[in-house]
């Protein structure tokens, strides 16, 4: 085939193979996708018929990228290919086996939305009300049990004897078995359910394996315990298995892929030869010695040096900030320096974050410099639905007429004022001629409203008026905090503890961080001020991909995406690490892999950010740089301070050394004993050095650098704080 011309020499050699099992480790920008496109399409030229190839991706968008590839390469008779993602491949085979599961081929696929409802809806019939047990909780639980292939009657094995467990318990047979009513499976049992029947079910399970003649996945190392098994049940005879993946990209632990899969191919499948692409086509020589001065630190892991042809191009840069301000507005400093000097447009720039809720400050940077952005894996932060819940509680306190707020809020959170007492009360409204806020007031009048109903109202009414009355009496800063508070959103989503409530709660953290701060620049500004800001970034048009503009996205939502120049922001600790503790190794490790992605999504320019405070909880906190960038190669480092620019390699002053050796005040009058600059011992967070004292009394409140455990604000009062 001329097409094999394209492939340099271990490509080639990992296409030509068809003798048993193999892994192809493909390295970040070695030309995965190409080999994969490659080797089916010379599988069928080579007599395979398309019907018996199945390949699974984890992706729509990568599955018909490679079957249009495979079609330039071999004509129309791709069609025939089992190709696509785990889930839209098993539920195909489902559909035509589900008398089988005794299912009708009908059945409908719960996404997670549809889920939650189902548990929420059990937990009301069961009239289960326990605090640790809400249906987002409850949903995210019970899909990760799927995904290590637990099933009610395993969990009741290991299960502690606590009344939640119990309660749990009953509330995952019961979610199965109104599944099965429903005629319904969720996405976790278009993977479970073919397992099932294929272990019940020799003679289908034989069908499969005698039509599936080779089976090629990407991204192996992203599958879990359920998509391991279903590749091993249906492994063709003579072991024609094909995976591709880097193991240095395993970043989704927390959905349930496990990286031994990859780690223990040849212990799983006997004879397994390896293939290493270590070639990159995409980064230059020293972002690839910066990425692999990094990865080493990894004792998980498959062993390859990644070498590139590209030429040696420039240092990755390093830019020190003072806050989260200052770093955005570097950035968008430079941005618009990097696009005159370069000729480069804004398409060729990447914003990364580890969190979501950093975009903020970002945004702002970016709207003020007038750059224009796109937000891919998201939304624009105030457009978020837990950053516009909050946003309309604070408008309907300004401004009572605005029904589209109210509405919003009205049982959020939730406080059982439903949908139809709710359009009982606009009809009230429309039929006098009066607001919905004014309803509210008479809501004892809607005599189809029940009693039970109204008093919700009336509570509901009661609140929005002491913060109407309290709105002119206190900054924007304290209102909003306490308006916060009373609803308990901040506890319901850490109660909650899911990955996406986690989300939700670090964003409402970071708009009260906004608003503390925007009352703390402008003292005097009213509720009306601070939200005639905000509306100008929601009425922000979305950008369309094509138009000239920056991307900005989490670390994840950028795996295999490219671009000339990537900025990777707020690399402190506890922010990128995550966390400053780990429960163990692999969690540090699956954090510096995930870091490794971040350097090695660039082909010429890398730039490395962090701050040395930052607004996080409403507070200012004083930040630790991440412990990667002390990973990385010197030499392959500068770091760049205003103008003016020296190389890393040069020893230089930590910044808390140099923050230590400045000269203090004792300003507190109280505590003399406790001065700014002295070294403190705390119970749990052992030695550590006073930064920062604000407040007197029983409101004082001591900032402190401690060794391990990085930055903590505490009230003196309940410190006990020891001086050294």
């Amino acid at each position: 085939m001329k097409i094999l011309n394209d492939l340099n020499q271990e490509q080639l050699k990992a296409v030509e193979y068809n003798a048993g099992p193999h892994m192809i480790v493909a390295g970040a920008g070695s030309g995965k996708t190409r080999v994969l496109t490659y080797k089916i399409a010379y599988l069928i030229e080579n007599g395979l018929e398309p019907e018996a190839i199945l390949a699974l991706t984890f992706t729509n968008k990568a599955a018909k990228e490679m079957k249009d590839r495979i079609k330039s390469l071999v004509g129309k008779k791709a069609e025939e290919i089992w190709m696509g993602t785990f889930h839209s491949i098993f539920a195909r085979i489902l559909r035509v086996e589900a008398a089988n599961l005794k299912y009708r081929s009908n059945f409908s696929i719960y996404d997670r939305e549809d889920s939650v409802s189902l548990v929420n809806n059990i937990l009301q019939n069961l009239n289960i009300n326990l605090e640790n047990l809400t249906p987002n909780g409850v949903q995210h639980k019970i899909s990760n049990l799927k995904n290590q292939m637990i099933y009610p009657e395993d969990f009741e094995k290991t299960m502690t004897a606590t009344l939640a467990d119990k309660k749990f318990l009953e509330i995952y047979t019961e979610y199965n078995k109104r599944l099965f009513e429903n005629n319904a499976m969720d996405f976790d049992d278009l993977l479970l359910k073919p397992i099932e029947l294929f272990m019940n079910n020799p003679k289908i399970l034989g069908k499969y394996k005698k039509q599936f003649k080779y089976i090629l996945v990407d991204e192996y190392q992203d599958t879990n315990k359920s998509q391991y098994e279903l590749l091993k049940l249906l492994s063709p005879l003579k072991d024609k298995v094909c995976v591709v993946g880097d193991d240095a990209q395993s970043i989704y632990s927390w959905r349930g892929a496990e990286i031994k899969n990859m780690l223990n191919f040849k212990k799983d499948f006997k004879g397994a030869k390896i293939f290493r692409l270590e070639q990159n086509y995409r980064s230059t020589k020293i972002i690839l010695a910066a990425a692999d001065s990094v990865i080493k630190n990894n004792t998980e892991q498959i062993a390859k040096t990644l070498w590139t042809e590209n030429n040696d191009g420039e240092e990755l840069s390093l830019l020190k900030a003072s806050d989260e301000k200052d770093e955005a507005f570097q950035i968008a400093k430079r941005i618009k320096k990097e696009v005159a000097a370069r000729k480069i447009s804004l398409n060729d720039i990447a914003l990364l974050y580890r969190l979501n809720s950093q975009s903020r400050a970002l945004e702002d940077a970016l709207r003020r410099e007038k750059i224009p952005y796109k937000i891919l894996g998201g939304v624009e932060f105030y457009r978020r639905k837990e950053v516009k819940d909050v946003l309309a509680y604070l408008r309907v306190l300004t401004n009572q007429n605005d029904e589209e707020s109210l509405l919003r809020i009205m049982n959020f959170p939730q406080r059982g004022i439903g949908n139809t007492s709710i359009t009982k009360m606009i009809s009230f409204a429309r039929k006098l001629n009066i607001t919905l806020f004014a309803t509210m007031v008479r809501v004892f009048e809607v005599i189809e409203v029940k009693e039970r109903i109204q008093k919700n109202v009336k509570q509901f009414k009661l609140l929005l008026d002491k913060y109407i009355d309290l709105k002119d009496k206190l900054s924007i800063g304290e209102l909003t905090s306490a308006l916060v508070d009373e609803l308990g959103i901040l506890r319901i989503y850490k109660e909650e503890n899911t990955p996406e409530s986690m989300a939700r709660y670090e964003n409402i953290q970071e708009l009260l961080s906004a608003v503390q701060q925007h009352s703390h620049e402008n003292p005097d500004a009213k509720l009306d001020d601070f939200l005639a800001e905000v509306s100008l970034v929601s009425s922000v048009d979305q950008y369309d991909e094509k138009t000239n503009s920056v991307t900005m996205m989490t670390v994840h939502s950028a795996k295999g995406l490219e671009f000339p120049l990537v900025f990777i922001t707020g690399l402190e600790e506890d922010i990128f690490p995550l966390s400053p503790r780990f429960d163990n190794d692999s969690k540090i490790e699956e954090e510096r892999r995930l870091f490794y992605v971040a350097l090695t999504r660039a082909e010429q320019k890398v730039f490395l950010t962090f701050a040395r405070s930052r607004y996080r909880f409403g507070e200012v906190a004083y930040q630790s740089k991440s412990r990667f960038l002390d990973e990385i190669d010197e030499s392959t480092l500068e770091e760049t301070n205003g103008s003016a620019a020296r190389k890393s390699g040069r020893r230089k002053k930590e910044f808390y050394n140099e923050f230590y050796q400045q000269s203090y005040d004792d300003f507190d009058q109280e505590r003399r004993s406790l001065r700014v600059g002295s070294r403190v011992t705390h119970s749990v967070f052992g030695m550590g050095k006073i930064l920062q004292i604000t407040g007197t009394g029983d409101l004082q409140r001591v900032t402190i650098a401690f060794e391990d455990f990085g930055t903590k604000q505490l009230l003196s009062k309940f410190a006990n704080l020891k001086l050294i």
